[in-house]
């Protein structure tokens, strides 16, 4: 992973040998010309009006102006979070003590006292569940991002354009930016295997690449950490003298045929476009600069990689982007197979002051009432333990296996009505007693939320019209009432 935030480079373009051009490559080569450096941007402009591949969009009336996703990779044990069963047998209940909280009644992990105290701003889902044939990481992933609950016909292992488009992709589509902003930032970077590569459903799928969602690189926790200089303004170049820059880009533009055919469905001069945006409104720049927050702010939210995500994402949300990913874990974290609560007692404590600190932020500034926020991971775990052997010199104490039939999701923010427990599972966490909440019931609620209705129409690379989500939206969050 490198150090620095860079934008996914993913969509290619043709060059006229039969090579390709990143898109990145394809801005410095414009800007390198006009300009004397090198700029790195995102995808090309959605130019929807012009672009026949996007149907007009079918709106709602939005809950929230942001969504903000806290993406626990790995699937965290919900018995040992945030649904625990303290009175069931010991080859389930585990080791943890549980605290009361601040909602009569409702008692969570010892581990986890700042979100205990907190709860009353928070809606705890304790019904989720999803395909029992996902299975694994990838698959599940795939459709929790997505929103789906069967994948795509031709979905893989490993990520491909035959993917459903992820929440931030389906975002990207249907808004595109504003202001020198993406529509969507996903950070500290893709969630990878370091055996078989990023998983699928992260982007933008079989929407095409220039959908894709723009995608911070490095860790800010990391000392190396830094914004990169293609999102800033060159030294001692004005707006003024960009934009006569930019007269004279078009010009070169123009003369460039060979180039334009190749670019496909992401016109250079859109590319151009947006490049000239971002770098003159420097918004992105400022909201990604972390080391301008005050010292007492970043020590507060943890001066580790899940504070300081916290940190950038608020900062993010409050710059403007409709959606924002952070990704509170690396290399599946959450993935607890085996020394379960060795590794809690390291990850918990962080995420509690984090979160926390997050929520205390948002609500201090008001930013809660227009941003929802989504806290889950893509499944739970097997509510039975795991116990070890001597098969692995790494499997010293119970572990929890992967379990798609039960697990939580918090939300706050926006209308969602805090202080409630929505859903309800068995004696030993295995299975909800009350209405199952799924995947694309999620999907359903983040969009609905930024006022896209689930049913709006969509079309992939081939021009076939598909529907965007069909799960639907968790009333209960607002309302307050069973469903």
């Amino acid at each position: 992973m490198s150090h620095h935030a860079t934008p996914a480079g993913s969509a290619r373009c043709h060059k006229g040998d039969g090579a390709r051009y990143t898109r990145r490559e394809i801005i410095e080569i414009g800007y390198s010309s006009a300009l004397g450096a090198g700029l790195a941007a995102f995808a090309g402009e959605k130019s929807r009006a012009a672009d026949a591949n996007v149907p007009a969009e079918t709106t709602r009336t939005p809950r929230a102006k942001s969504v903000l996703f806290i993406f626990l990779f790995g699937g965290p044990s919900h018995l040992d979070t945030f649904d625990p069963k303290p009175h069931a047998p010991a080859e389930y209940r585990g080791d943890f003590r549980t605290i009361s909280t601040a909602v009569s009644g409702v008692a969570i992990c010892e581990h986890l006292p700042e979100v205990a105290r907190r709860m009353d701003r928070l809606a705890l889902v304790r019904s989720m569940t999803c395909n029992p044939s996902f299975g694994d990481h990838r698959m599940a992933v795939h459709g929790l991002l997505g929103g789906i609950d069967e994948l795509p016909a031709g979905a893989s292992l490993a990520a491909s354009r035959r993917d459903w488009p992820c929440w931030c992709a389906g975002v990207e589509y249907l808004r595109g930016h504003e202001g020198g902003l993406p529509a969507s930032v996903v950070l500290p970077g893709d969630v990878v295997d370091p055996g078989t590569g990023l998983y699928p459903g992260q982007n933008a799928g079989l929407l095409g690449a220039k959908f894709d969602p723009f995608h911070i690189r490095g860790n800010p926790a990391d000392a190396k950490y830094h914004v990169d200089d293609s999102l800033r303004m060159p030294s001692g170049m004005t707006v003024e003298r960009l934009a006569d820059k930019q007269t004279l880009l078009a010009e070169l533009n123009r003369q460039q045929t060979g180039l334009e055919a190749a670019l496909e469905t992401i016109p250079f001069e859109n590319c151009r476009r947006e490049a000239f945006g971002v770098l003159t409104s420097g918004r992105l720049a400022k909201a990604l600069a972390v080391d301008d927050e005050p010292a007492q702010s970043r020590d507060r939210y943890g001066r580790h990689m899940f504070g300081q995500t916290m940190l950038l994402a608020r900062r993010l949300i409050e710059a403007g982007v409709p959606i924002v990913q952070a990704n509170v874990s690396y290399q599946a974290l959450w993935d607890t197979h085996y020394n379960n609560f060795e590794g809690l007692r390291n990850y918990l404590p962080p995420f509690d002051r984090a979160v926390s600190t997050l929520l205390d932020d948002m609500q201090a500034s008001g930013l809660l009432d227009e941003t929802l926020v989504v806290i889950m991971g893509e499944f739970g775990r097997t509510p039975k333990l795991v116990q070890p052997n001597d098969s692995s010199p790494y499997f010293k104490s119970p572990g929890r296996d992967h379990w798609m039939n039960c697990f939580f999701g918090l939300f706050a923010g926006a209308g969602v009505r805090g202080g409630q427990v929505i859903g309800k599972s068995d004696a030993v966490g295995a299975y909800p007693l009350t209405r199952p909440y799924h995947h694309s019931d999620v999907g359903a609620t983040v969009y609905t939320a930024l006022g896209i209705d689930p049913a709006t129409e969509i079309r992939d690379l081939q021009g076939r019209s598909l529907r965007l989500n069909s799960g639907h939206v968790i009333e209960s969050l607002y309302t307050g009432r069973a469903s």
